[in-house]
């Protein structure tokens, strides 16, 4: 039986991207034992996955070096036939090339990719997905199949949830981690006053995204603020029977897609050319019908508009956000 670890120490939208190659792997050799890496906090999206057998965490934030070289030395132990790197960064590099495996398998833009067996080039490119970017990663030893990510909320999961179910409802991701990916509160608030009174909107989020969402609870009685209060692998099981899920371009995206839910992505100051548009079966876009020479102003988020003006999500017509529900 062979042992196989896929490293992915990157943000919860990207861990949930990187199951893609789970699936894909478990299908071809579903014999081999596999194993993830990856960083404190994303772990909740692997509860009671059905097939993985064993799950490294990295504490960035607390002796981040100390921590790493605990995990080198961990991993050189497990002795894996394959490690699968998707991350970029040097830190994984280390990990991969002294992991002792038999193969290692990354992007050409690690740089310590020369170390590698086998190195993939990675390109942004349009109309190619991050997960096609990651599956040419392993495309050699499967094939070139487009596989959709997975994630597996449980039983008590949807029981969690089981109740928000009772009427026709949306969810809404109001937040981001960077400004010039969120959608504007008041734009959230336009788009919900002129949406049915009839449908339920449930907010979604994490605790630090709570005070966010208050401030557009208060603007309808249909309006209930879950951020906080569901697990990551909960919320996905809310999405999944929503009438539409309103997303910006971050984890929450991603998370729908995990589930194949109905999906509106806002996409602000990023662009869908980046690779990380959503993947659900019932997907819409929405973004600036004009172009601006500022957008897009980088491959991720800012803290802030670089003109001052954030025309890219100002003049989206929340009338686009209505047409989606309908």
């Amino acid at each position: 039986m062979r042992k196989i670890l896929i490293i992915q120490t990157a943000f919860i939208g990207d861990a949930i991207l990187m199951t893609a190659i789970l699936e894909k792997w478990h299908k071809f050799f579903p014999n081999d034992k596999l194993d993830i890496l990856i960083r404190k906090g994303n772990e909740g999206i692997f509860t009671n996955h059905l097939f993985l057998n064993n799950i490294f965490i990295w504490d960035k934030k607390t002796q981040k070096y100390r921590n790493l070289f605990r995990l080198i030395s961990k991993i050189r132990s497990e002795n894996y036939n394959f490690v699968i790197n998707l991350q970029r960064f040097l830190s994984t590099g280390l990990l991969t090339s002294f992991s002792k495996s038999k193969i290692s398998v990354g992007f050409d833009k690690n740089p310590l990719s020369f170390l590698f067996t086998e190195k993939v080039s990675h390109q942004i490119q349009k109309n190619i997905h991050e997960v096609e970017r990651n599956l040419k990663l392993i495309e050699k030893f499967t094939d070139a199949s487009f596989q959709m990510p997975q994630i597996y909320p449980s039983e008590s999961d949807f029981e969690k949830v089981k109740n928000f179910k009772n009427s026709i409802y949306i969810c809404i991701a109001p937040t981001s981690v960077w400004f010039t990916k969120q959608f504007p509160a008041k734009k959230w608030v336009e788009f919900i006053n002129i949406l049915d009174k009839n449908i339920k909107i449930y907010l979604l989020g994490a605790k630090n995204d709570f005070d966010f969402c208050e401030m557009i609870r208060f603007t309808s009685k249909n309006i209930e603020n879950l951020a906080g209060k569901l697990s990551l692998l909960e919320s996905a099981a809310l999405m999944k029977d929503a009438k539409m899920n309103f997303v910006n371009d971050s984890a929450p995206l991603h998370l729908a897609s995990a589930v194949n839910a109905p999906t509106t992505a806002i996409f602000c100051s990023t662009i869908i050319d980046f690779g990380f548009f959503p993947l659900s079966k019932n997907a819409k876009i929405i973004e600036i019908r004009e172009n601006l020479e500022c957008r897009p102003c980088g491959l991720h988020g800012l803290k802030s508009c670089p003109q001052k003006h954030f025309f890219c999500a100002e003049k989206i017509n929340v009338q686009e956000l209505l047409n989606a529900v309908k």
